[in-house]
């Protein structure tokens, strides 16, 4: 199957409202020239959270935005990605709040932006005692959204929701689902198959909601809305595989019942920016509600590769400024995996690069090493290309388009030894030939590298 070539896509318009003709232009400049002289600090809390890894995919290009991160001091993968990064408590501590300002106030924050359904609440509610402004729906919101059974009961009369068995001596059939109230995702669900296991997980905890049990396809619809506007973008994503309750497999699926359900939950609840809802189909093939999040979800990506940048339009909403979205009209897949990333305490002055079976693999350009060479040049080292190439290797260079990437070029006989050109006490080689990374390592001590080890020096800290 034939996977397509998308190109991100995005047009906001800058003009204040009430401006138009000449004075909107001129007020279009103005806003332009203020972003471009001051970044907006965005501080993701807590950072090491799938949603904020989301949020940083989304903002670290951003040319207007300059990303930090908090999270409390357990490990996990912020300081990995996020070049500015700090500690604070959790939001369920006392002082978290107190911590959480000084970040502010010595980083300039302008906007804190929530990666996790406690982090929404309880910047939500403590917007008024927080030194930035908050990247979030309205507390009212936030509070419904917290809580299914509060969210089955504001939205029951306008889309369906689950039937919910507030006594399991009520329960006709089942299986039924037993989930926490206070959840996301598919975290924390069970499937009773009698009244016993119902009983043993009520036992269990009395934060649990039972409610029918809905056996079909399972949707998330990613939506924007504007305050001033309402709903500018809705679409559906099939989670058609899940792990942890994330979803790492899925794809756009398209239905004019996700429009209505959105225009129907967002008449009755207000949304700033970015927000969700989760829909399953129960044994009839009705799409029930499952939930409602007032956050950017981290499988937004699907639709930010088409477009919409639910992150970066949610900012551009806290500024008032008006906006268009341009969506490529294209179906896309996902598939989400882990990926690698490295602490470490290599530091070096210079690389020398081999440019046969490392720099050019099976007459194909190293991309992952062209990646970190670019890395190189963007921190001011030096690079060498040390190689023993059989043809003009300058000719071997222009046609690989790579001519201007090296400082300096050393084209060796086969019988030279490479330590002996390798100058700086400090410098690494990047070689595939095992014997001349040991003759170097040996000769000079300092560290070698074949081409399956570069990841480790791939920094993607903005």
């Amino acid at each position: 199957m034939s996977r397509p070539f998308v190109i991100l896509l995005c047009r906001f318009s800058r003009e204040r409202r009430g401006l138009s003709g000449a004075d909107g232009f001129e007020a279009s400049r103005l806003q332009e020239a203020r972003m471009n002289m001051k970044k907006t600090n965005v501080l993701v809390f807590p950072g090491g959270t799938e949603i904020a890894l989301e949020i940083w995919r989304a903002l670290k290009d951003a040319k207007d935005v300059r990303l930090y991160s908090a999270s409390i001091a357990v490990s996990n993968h912020a300081p990995y990605v996020f070049a500015r990064h700090f500690t604070v408590p959790s939001v369920h501590e006392q002082n978290w709040i107190e911590e959480l300002n000084r970040v502010i106030a010595g980083q300039s924050i302008d906007y804190v932006f929530p990666a996790h359904d406690d982090a929404v609440i309880a910047l939500a509610e403590n917007a008024n005692r927080i030194d930035a402004r908050i990247i979030s729906s309205p507390v009212r919101t936030c509070r419904i959204a917290r809580l299914k059974s509060r969210t089955y009961e504001t939205l029951r009369d306008v889309v369906p929701v689950p039937r919910v068995f507030g006594d399991p001596g009520m329960i006709d059939r089942y299986p039924i689902f037993v989930k926490p109230d206070k959840g996301q995702g598919s975290q924390g669900v069970h499937i009773a198959y009698d009244r016993g296991q119902v009983d043993r997980l009520l036992l269990e905890d009395d934060g649990y909601l039972v409610t029918e049990y809905l056996p079909g396809e399972e949707i998330t619809v990613d939506c924007f809305s504007d305050r001033d506007r309402g709903l500018l973008f809705c679409q559906g994503r099939q989670r058609t595989r899940t792990r942890s309750g994330i979803s790492v497999h899925s794809i756009t699926v398209h239905d004019k019942l996700f429009g209505e359900y959105a225009r129907a939950i967002s008449a009755r609840i207000a949304f700033h920016g970015a927000w969700f809802f989760q829909l399953k189909k129960d044994r009839e093939g009705i799409f029930k509600l499952l939930e409602v999040a007032p956050r950017i979800a981290g499988t937004m990506a699907l639709h930010r590769v088409k477009g919409v940048n639910f992150a970066l339009l949610s900012i551009y909403e806290q500024e008032r400024i008006p906006l268009t979205i341009l969506e490529n009209s294209v179906d896309v897949e996902i598939d989400r995996a882990l990926v690698n990333r490295y602490s470490h305490q290599v530091k070096y002055s210079a690389v020398y690069v081999d440019f046969d079976d490392t720099l050019i693999l099976q007459d194909r350009v190293n991309t992952s090493l062209v990646a970190f060479l670019y890395q190189c040049i963007n921190e001011g080292i030096r690079l060498v290309l040390l190689t023993k190439h059989a043809g003009d290797v300058k000719q071997s260079l222009r046609q690989y388009r790579l001519s201007d990437v090296f400082d300096d070029i050393i084209h060796l006989e086969q019988i030279a030894s490479k330590a002996d050109y390798i100058v700086e006490p400090d410098a690494i080689l990047i070689d595939d030939s095992f014997s001349e990374r040991k003759a170097v390592s040996e000769t000079l001590g300092i560290l070698t590298f074949d081409s399956s080890m570069i990841e480790m020096l791939i920094d993607e800290r903005t």
